[in-house]
């Protein structure tokens, strides 16, 4: 069992959890991920590392409530303790020789894309980070994207905060501007990678997206999470999640995750009547 440590809410639908993980908090590394099985009952969720501390031997995760697993998740308070708590797992980050990155996070991707951040500002990288959010009440750690970013762009769609618009804009503008940058490393909603990409592509800037399809077992075995690659087949729990952006076919990843959009919410709604029944 993993006792939960610290427990916040960063807006009406996405909550950071703090697990004690010592083995795990050890070895974990930017771009990797965990599995978590919150109950006995419950199903696993892939949920990318946000942040660790070695030393404390803890782990931090950072999920939004979208079905009935992440509900369940979220009913425990700090001092409960999470049935299972796997990982490190997917191949981490490769930042060597980075010299000067725009980091793009969308929503709740952001949180997938601060540990990216954070581990480029301590390696000496110039780090410029945009990320958009629908609107004001949806802004998560935007203190600690300031901390680790040389600039910081916040977006929203709808004007409430920061400045107007998409981190499509924002990050063309910044090339336009004539920042060279050596990567770019976009994570969020597969809507908003594809349009990224389709902005560097024009500027023939290298491209580095992080997918997270649905994932059962995390190792490779049931193929849950495959992905088309260029010509290739590959499966984000062992070849990633990150891959070549210009490579990834898109269009094909979001037919299959609607797939799954109808079971999520049937699991959801009777994870919500459970919930009920028993208050």
């Amino acid at each position: 069992m993993y006792k939960i440590v610290k427990k916040e809410a960063l807006n009406p639908t996405v909550s950071r959890m703090e697990i004690e993980a010592p083995l795990i908090a050890k070895k974990a590394l930017p771009g990797q991920f965990i599995i978590v099985r919150p109950m006995a009952e419950s199903e696993r969720i892939p949920l990318t590392i946000a942040d660790y501390d070695a030393e404390k031997g803890t782990v931090t995760i950072i999920y939004q409530i979208v079905g009935g697993g992440t509900l369940q998740l979220d009913s425990l308070d700090e001092g409960d303790s999470v049935q299972d708590f796997v990982g490190p797992l997917g191949r981490p980050s490769e930042l060597e020789g980075l010299k000067k990155v725009a980091v793009v996070g969308g929503g709740v991707g952001c949180a997938i894309a601060y540990p990216v951040a954070k581990k480029l500002h301590e390696m000496g990288a110039e780090v410029h980070s945009v990320v958009g959010f629908r609107t004001k009440d949806l802004v998560i750690l935007e203190k600690e994207f300031g901390e680790v970013s040389d600039k910081l762009v916040m977006m929203t769609d709808d004007g409430s905060y920061g400045e107007k618009g998409l981190v499509t804009t924002a990050l063309e503008t910044l090339i336009e501007e004539g920042n060279q940058y050596d990567e770019v490393i976009a994570i969020g909603p597969l809507i908003m990678m594809k349009f990224v990409v389709s902005v560097t592509k024009k500027h023939n800037v290298k491209t580095v997206v992080s997918m997270n399809p649905v994932m059962v077992d995390g190792t490779g075995m049931c193929g849950g999470c495959r992905l088309t690659i260029g010509d290739e087949v590959k499966f984000a729990c062992v070849d990633g999640p990150e891959f070549d952006g210009f490579l990834v076919d898109f269009d094909e990843a979001m037919r299959r995750s609607a797939n799954y959009r109808d079971f999520e919410k049937h699991i959801r709604d009777d994870s919500c009547k459970l919930f009920n029944r028993q208050l």
